[in-house]
Parts: C-alpha cells; sequence; structure tokens
C-alpha cells in the first residue's frame, strides 16, 4: 500500500491538472488555419505539429484541394493528421477550392505552395507561364467519372444525340473527356458554345443534381461524388470513363507545387510527399476506414456527410495511386488540342518526379514515369 502522504501529492496534482484541463482544450480549439476552421471542440489534425523539434525551412505550407472524392488523399491525409506528422514544427495552412482557375490562381499569386488539381487545369496553366510556374509533383487519384443519364430518355450511347450533357466547365477534364468521346462517335459540337449534335451544357457540380432534377439537362459526365449524387437522384451510369482507357486507368488528380516554393523549400515539397504517400498506403489499405475518414472532412467543410447511397457506390470507383500515371496526361492534352480548345502544348519539363521517387524508393516502392516530360536539372 503506497504512503498515506504520497497519495495526498497524487490526489492534488490530479485536482490541479482537472481544473486546468478546460483552459487547454479551450486554448487547442481556438488553434486554426486555412479557409476553415474545425467545427469540432479539439484543434483539426491536419494543423497540429507531430514532433515539434523537427525544423523545416519554412513554417507553414499552403496546400489547396477541392472538396471531392477524387481529391481523397488530401481529405484523408489532412483529417488523419498524416500530412502533418511528416511536417514536424512546419503548419499546414489548408485552402478548398472549387475549380480550378482559381486555385491556380492563388498559385500564380503566391497564395498557395501546393495543390490537389486534375490535368487539365494543370496543362492549361503550364502553358500559359510558359513553362514557368508549377511543376507536377506525384500521382494522387485515377477514375471517378462517369457519364450517368436519365434512364427515362437515354438508353444506349446512341442516344446522347440531341440531348443536353453537363459537364462542370469549358475546358475542364471532364469536358475535354466528352468533346473527345463526341467526336470519335463521329458527331459534331462547338466546343466554345457547346452546341451541335449533343449540347454540352457546362454546370458546375454544385448545381448539376438540381439541374437534372428540373429537367434542364439530361445527364451529365462529371466526377465523384456528383455522379453518384444524381443517381441517387433517379439517373443511372450509362459508361464509367475508365472503360476507355487501355489498362483502365487515368490521371484525375495530379499534385502540383510553385516552382518558386519547391526551388525555395524543398525539404518541406519532401515531407509532404513522404506524408501523401503514406496516406495512400493507408488508404488502400484501409478503405472502409478512409472512406468514413473522408467523409469526416467533406462533412467539416460542408456541414454534413454524404449519404451512404451517394458515398458507397462513389468510392471504389476512386484508384488511389502516387503514379502520376504521366502519359495519360499527355493523351488528355491531344484530346484538347483536336478539341481545339487549347494550341498543342509543350509539356517539356511539367513533371519533376525527384523527390516523389527518392520517398517511394525509401519506403521500398518501384519509381514511378514521368513519360518524357520531366523538368531538366
Amino acid at each position: 500500500m503506497p504512503a498515506i502522504g504520497t497519495s495526498a501529492k497524487t490526489l492534488r496534482r490530479s485536482i490541479v491538472a482537472a481544473a486546468a484541463l478546460p483552459l487547454l482544450i479551450g486554448a487547442l480549439a481556438s488553434c486554426g488555419y486555412g479557409s476553415e476552421a474545425t467545427k469540432d471542440d479539439a484543434p483539426a489534425k491536419e494543423n497540429v505539429a507531430a514532433d515539434a523539434g523537427k525544423k523545416l525551412s519554412a513554417s507553414e505550407v499552403r496546400i489547396g484541394y477541392f472538396p471531392n472524392l477524387t481529391h481523397a488523399t488530401a481529405l484523408v491525409g489532412l483529417q488523419e493528421g498524416l500530412i502533418a506528422k511528416e511536417l514536424g514544427a512546419t503548419a499546414i495552412k489548408p485552402q478548398s477550392f472549387n475549380a480550378g482557375p482559381s486555385e491556380i490562381e492563388a498559385l500564380n499569386g503566391g497564395s498557395l505552395d501546393i495543390g490537389f488539381i486534375g490535368p487539365s487545369p494543370s496543362i492549361n496553366a503550364y502553358v500559359k507561364s510558359k513553362g514557368n510556374n508549377l511543376r507536377i509533383i506525384s500521382g494522387s487519384a485515377s477514375g471517378g467519372v462517369k457519364l450517368v443519364v436519365n434512364p427515362d430518355k437515354i438508353k444506349t450511347l446512341d442516344d446522347l444525340k440531341g440531348k443536353k450533357i453537363a459537364t462542370p466547365q469549358k475546358g475542364n477534364t471532364q469536358d475535354v473527356a466528352f468533346l473527345n468521346w463526341i467526336a470519335e462517335k463521329g458527331w459534331k459540337v462547338d466546343p466554345e458554345s457547346g452546341k451541335g449534335d449533343v449540347s454540352v451544357v457546362r454546370t458546375d457540380n454544385k448545381v448539376a443534381p438540381d439541374a437534372f432534377k428540373s429537367g434542364s439537362i439530361d445527364g451529365a459526365w462529371v466526377p465523384e461524388p456528383t455522379a453518384s449524387k444524381l443517381v441517387s437522384d433517379g439517373a443511372a451510369v450509362l459508361l464509367d470513363e475508365t472503360a476507355l482507357w487501355p489498362d483502365k486507368k487515368f490521371v484525375i488528380t495530379n499534385i502540383i507545387v510553385s516552382q518558386k516554393f519547391l526551388k525555395e523549400h524543398p525539404d518541406v515539397v519532401e515531407a509532404v510527399l513522404k506524408g501523401t504517400v503514406k496516406t495512400n498506403e493507408w488508404i488502400n489499405a484501409n478503405p472502409d476506414k478512409a472512406k468514413a475518414s473522408a467523409n469526416a472532412k467533406l462533412a467539416a467543410e460542408g456541414g454534413k456527410p454524404l449519404d451512404a447511397k451517394v458515398i458507397d457506390p462513389a468510392w471504389p470507383s476512386i484508384l488511389i495511386t502516387d503514379d502520376p500515371l504521366a502519359a495519360t496526361l499527355k493523351t488528355q492534352s491531344e484530346w484538347a488540342v483536336k478539341a481545339k480548345l487549347i494550341e498543342k502544348p509543350d509539356l517539356n519539363g511539367i513533371y519533376d518526379l525527384t523527390l516523389l521517387n527518392k520517398v517511394l524508393k525509401a519506403a521500398g516502392k518501384p519509381e514511378v514515369s514521368d513519360a518524357g516530360l520531366g523538368a531538366t536539372k
């Protein structure tokens, strides 16, 4: 039995600790970074330094992403603190975007360092800057894009002729893919107006469900979770875009970095990539937990989680991968040229996979290819 004096001291310490706990929780809860603050009383894991003694060359890193399931690496990596853990004392400042152009604008304006983004905005930005603004440093996701339609009006792919089909934005990744598919059918559509044998209606993903319910569109070529949301509202899946690709893989989300930030803070970029590689490994090893984690992050941003009838069919259609699938980005750029949305681009140097391959090698994983489009040192 312990001595009475020892027990009394232990009791007093417990009382003092209990009294201080609300103050500590309140102080932690007040810490928030980026365009959103956590809605919970506890601090977001994404902003907690795992090792305050680990000093990197930047005090913070600003990371952008979309609240889409195709950005699952960002959602889960931030939610679970897997990226923050690799950054030590470097804080993450997360920023959520709804469209590629606004994310690129932030990167170009110096208010964003690293971003999760689709291939088309990456290509457009790289070409417009004459190769001076960004590098693609990793892959993140493949797939997760579907053509969903009103089954009462459209029963086969040929039935799309004369119908109104939505894409998220003129020149975005899904828009380019759909225009290419239309061209391969031998149909004509003006890429600027979207008018032709099929009416391509550029519609924000947030608006698409209401547009579908009102009948102003007959279907949509869209990423998840918008595709499954439309299915929950009565649409049917007519085509999964993976079926159009030789290996059933195509890049839907890349990780990009400002060239300035990469040059000045390669240690921070490498730490982020360590976090994304570990995040992707965790997602693939724990799909159900990862799905719940991504949904929790979406709920923190949008105020409510996705319904099971939306997220359950959407989640398995997305392949989480470190590989940027560079050859498919080259193909997508060729489609955009064929659709007359862009001039033939010079993509030499758009990739710098040096740090990613260093991280992969250290983790015992195979290195990935830049398809001959890597930056020269």
